[in-house]
């Protein structure tokens, strides 16, 4: 995959015209480069970040260099959700870096327990933490979930599916579970809450306000500046 990126002058409130070109403000650093702002085509970065998200090497053209980059940071409108600003992170291709690498979950629709209604799907980890070379980064931790036919199975770490010559995960117990599948009544019923009489309600009412009464007198006698002796 490849982003082409143009450096740009403009800064702060000058970036609103590069939108409304239907370009972005990017930030490219990172090893071996200087912080760099730079231009990048919205659509083209849209394209781009769907298919690679935050752990695929991507390759950035600027000027007539070429870099490896991820796409380290997303800023999207909080209105309109449309993205506004992204980070591009050079990394050390030889060393090793930490990601937040998502998971991905296939196969609920067909799982007869869930289709039942007997279960839910329960998602205790949605992203986990690895560390790799950047170019054996995974794109994500896929879990097919069609195979767990009772409620209380699940998926620990230690059954995730990944090259653990070339991929660790940081910070983790083996297991510790990524998902599982609850009991659909697991939600905890609501307490009954008693109803209240008039009599009682009245009653809350006068004992709340003669409590903001007590608390605007003690505030006022603490307020009250203290008469000088003549």
């Amino acid at each position: 995959m490849e982003l082409i990126g143009q450096k740009r002058e403009k800064t702060g409130k000058q970036t609103k015209s590069l939108r409304k070109e239907g370009n972005i403000p990017a930030v490219v650093f990172g090893n071996d480069i200087e912080p760099t702002s730079i231009t990048l085509n919205l659509n083209d970065f849209v394209k781009v970040f769907v298919g690679a998200g935050e752990t695929s090497l991507i390759d950035l053209k600027l000027d007539k260099n070429s870099h490896k980059i991820l796409i380290n940071e997303v800023q999207e409108d909080p209105i309109t959700g449309k993205i506004i600003h992204a980070g591009l992170y050079k990394p050390n291709l030889n060393v090793r870096t930490e990601v937040e690498v998502p998971v991905e979950i296939i196969g609920a629709d067909v799982n007869p327990v869930l289709k039942s209604g007997e279960g839910i799907l329960l998602t205790i980890l949605d992203e986990i933490r690895v560390s790799a070379l950047p170019a054996d980064l995974p794109d994500a931790f896929t879990i097919d979930v069609s195979t767990l036919a009772e409620v209380g199975a699940g998926v620990t770490v230690a059954e995730l599916n990944y090259d653990r010559e070339k991929v660790e995960i940081v910070d983790l117990d083996p297991e510790e579970l990524v998902l599982k599948i609850d009991t659909a009544l697991m939600a905890e019923e609501e307490e009954e809450v008693a109803p209240v009489t008039e009599e009682e309600a009245i009653a809350q009412m006068e004992a709340t306000a003669e409590k903001e009464d007590e608390e605007e007198a003690e505030e006022g006698a603490e307020k009250k500046p203290e008469k000088k002796a003549e």
